[in-house]
């Protein structure tokens, strides 16, 4: 009963809002002549976390730090979305200025990262490094979530996600991603580890200048015009727990977890894992690449496969895909082909679910909820998962190695699997 009343209210406050929405929204704000900034801004920030996500690591691991140092450095980044993307979010659906904030975050960023530059001058360098890397990442924490509020909210004239559209812009990062992956691991491969600084800055100092050029569109205040001759109202920020109450939207952002802390295996230990291997920098940068062709493919042609399943059947097929993944990589990773093949299901376990999670959200948190709701998909997707896979997984594989932590991946993407096999039994 009290699962029937949360969701006829939050049924009745998304129907609001999209009326809303569709009545506040212009026609110059989805126009063709918007997507190339947006596109222009995925290439550039997913083209930082090319090189900066898959080789922090190992340019830790050159300053001489050991490995669960190194997990606890890199979960900074999914400590700060446990905050950050709600407030960011908190503030872009109260004002409407998101590409304001976006300004000012990546200014931000890229003055924080020159504090790597004096990294090794420092005595207590690795306060300095914590310190560095959180206000960094508390700044580039905001920047997913509100552009891709931002560009869902472009790209989705009749209030569903256009599959299509949204695949031909976000494209655009998984070719930055893939330019840079292989671009650096050769550089770093040829030259140095040590370069990893001058990489940071350059990189963030694109992002910025990307997010200079993104139209300011101001999302307009909701408004109820009421009746004839009564003025109009400025109706306030929708709530968000109406929407939390219900047991579809609870069990997919159980499945959400649970997908993406096996995902944070190969985002925080993969390159590790191949290190210890003995497979080589460039080999390393052509696993990270080859997903990222898979990546491109998808997004490219997910307009076609997409409307084929229900979003919740996607949910279902890709923690299934994920598990073999998973077993695969901790099972046989001496084998190349298994490697390879393990690599070209990213196309499923990563670019098939990050859609339709999107997708998912956009159609739970409409409006002026859009914000936050993209801020929780960042913290419980990326911030508490990250958190945890970096102490778990730390803590795995100083005991156990680092095959330890893919098996654990394997059995947190069954539980993913049994969540998202729950939201199909929801009406």
């Amino acid at each position: 009963m009290r699962c029937n009343i949360a969701r006829n209210a939050a049924n009745r406050l998304t129907v609001r809002i999209e009326l809303v929405e569709m009545q506040a929204s212009t026609g110059s704000a989805r126009t063709e002549q918007h997507f190339l900034p947006f596109a222009v801004m995925s290439a550039a920030y997913y083209g930082h976390i090319g090189f900066f996500n898959p080789y922090l690591p190992l340019w830790l691991k050159d300053l001489g730090l050991p490995i669960f140092t190194i997990s606890i450095l890199t979960s900074i980044q999914a400590w700060t979305r446990l905050f950050a993307p709600y407030a960011w979010g908190w503030l872009a659906d109260t004002t409407g200025e998101r590409i304001k904030i976006l300004r000012y975050s990546s200014v931000v960023a890229l003055l924080t990262s020159l504090g790597f530059l004096w990294q090794s001058a420092i005595e207590s360098s690795l306060v300095w490094l914590v310190l560095v890397l959180l206000l960094m990442f508390t700044h580039t924490s905001s920047m997913i979530p509100m552009t891709e509020a931002a560009m869902v909210h472009l790209v989705s004239p009749t209030g569903a996600l256009d599959a299509k559209r949204y695949g031909r812009i976000r494209v655009w990062g998984s070719i930055g991603f893939l330019v840079m992956v292989f671009a650096s691991g050769a550089w770093f491969e040829r030259f140095s580890i040590k370069h990893f600084p001058y990489w940071t800055i350059a990189s963030l100092a694109v992002v910025m200048l990307a997010i200079w050029w993104l139209p300011n569109l101001k999302e307009a205040a909701p408004i109820h015009k009421g009746k004839q001759g009564e003025k109009p109202l400025i109706l306030p920020i929708a709530p968000i727990l109406p929407i939390l109450r219900l047991p579809e939207v609870r069990w997919f952002f159980v499945s959400q977890f649970f997908h993406v802390l096996a995902h944070m295996s190969i985002y925080i230990f993969l390159s590790l894992y191949l290190d210890e291997l003995g497979y080589s920098k460039t080999f390393i940068g052509l696993m990270w690449a080859l997903s990222i062709v898979m990546e491109i493919a998808w997004f490219y042609t997910q307009g076609r496969w997409i409307p084929k399943l229900s979003l919740r059947k996607w949910l279902l097929v890709t923690a299934a895909v994920m598990v073999l993944r998973m077993t695969m990589m901790a099972g046989a990773p001496q084998y190349v082909l298994v490697l390879f093949a393990a690599q070209c299901l990213h196309a499923l376990t990563f670019t098939a679910h990050h859609t339709v999670c999107i997708a998912l959200v956009s159609h739970h948190f409409p409006g002026n909820l859009r914000g936050r709701g993209q801020a929780l998909f960042t913290s419980i997707g990326y911030g508490f998962t990250g958190v945890t896979a970096g102490l778990a997984g730390g803590w795995l594989s100083t005991h156990f190695g680092l095959q330890s932590v893919f098996w654990a991946s394997a059995v947190c993407a069954v539980l993913a699997m049994l969540a998202a096999w729950k939201t199909l039994k929801q009406t």
